[in-house]
């Protein structure tokens, strides 16, 4: 949909439709804050392009991706601990539904200390030995995702280096052009008043046809540039999950392929609890 500015939009900013040197100065004025706008608006996208690469925020990706494969590793971990006292808590289940409230009291405390000493130990081992296997795994494969990480962003880092040096002389025609303009302006302010002279006619038409050319290139750039940073973005955090994945992968691969042994050490040690218990109560 067309949405069309006042008429007089155009005629108080193009320097062609100015009678007077006033007007060729007044006409000139918003030409070389509009060049100057989008210069700025260049660089700072520029700048916002460069603002990922810098040391503090590499240094806060790694590290962001360290403490989320920390906290991933302490939920497997809690996970293997909880195991072992769903098993010990399920014995326990049982024999207080087989036992009256009233038949509880020393023989309660005396099982668990024998559970302390007869079961616990060896069952707190093997979880003990599971968890510093996954997280030796998890180390191993979180070196590995930092390196890939590390080795992208410099990828990727060195692909917005060359953008921004090819991007950044435009951004200084801008204002080398509203420097252009601003000299136009207070030449034709120096002129005095009356008609606008042949000279400067065309000195203004000039400059228009050059502002007009360098601001559609700029502006062009400009949303091209901002498509680009978004692609960036996109991509810095893309490398961060597929490490962070690669890390996560590793950490289940191992959970799975040590989960039979861990099983097979649960039950017996639920069943050697049962066999206590079973020998207290007969005892």
């Amino acid at each position: 949909m067309a949405h069309d500015l006042p008429e007089w939009v155009a005629e108080l900013t193009d320097p062609r439709r100015a009678e007077t040197l006033d007007g060729l100065a007044d006409r000139l004025v918003p030409l070389a804050e509009h060049a100057i706008d989008v210069s700025r608006r260049l660089q700072a996208q520029l700048n916002e392009l460069n603002d990922p690469f810098k040391r503090e925020a590499l240094y806060g990706r790694v590290e962001r991706l360290k403490a989320r494969a920390g906290e991933a590793l302490d939920e497997i971990t809690a996970e293997i601990a909880a195991s072992g006292e769903e098993r010990i808590e399920r014995v326990w289940a049982d024999w207080a539904d087989k036992t009256g409230p009233g038949e509880r009291g020393e023989r309660e405390r005396e099982l668990r200390r024998m559970l302390d000493r007869d079961i616990v130990p060896a069952l707190s081992e093997r979880q003990r030995d599971v968890a510093e296997q996954v997280a030796e795994r998890s180390s191993g494969a979180l070196e590995e995702a930092t390196q890939t990480l590390l080795t992208r962003v410099e990828e990727l880092a060195k692909a917005v280096t060359d953008l921004i040096h090819d991007v950044l002389p435009l951004a200084r025609e801008g204002l080398t052009l509203a420097s252009r303009i601003s000299a136009l302006s207070g030449q034709a302010r120096r002129a005095g008043r009356g008609p606008v002279p042949d000279e400067l006619k065309d000195a203004g038409a000039e400059t228009t046809r050059a502002f007009d050319e360098a601001v559609a290139r700029l502006e062009l750039e400009w949303a091209a540039l901002g498509a680009r940073s978004a692609t960036v973005r996109a991509a810095l955090r893309g490398a961060e999950e597929s490490a962070f994945s690669r890390v996560t992968e590793e950490m289940t691969r191992c959970v799975e392929e040590l989960a039979p042994e861990h099983v097979k050490a649960l039950n017996e040690a639920e069943a050697r609890a049962r066999t206590l218990f079973e020998e207290s109560a007969q005892g």
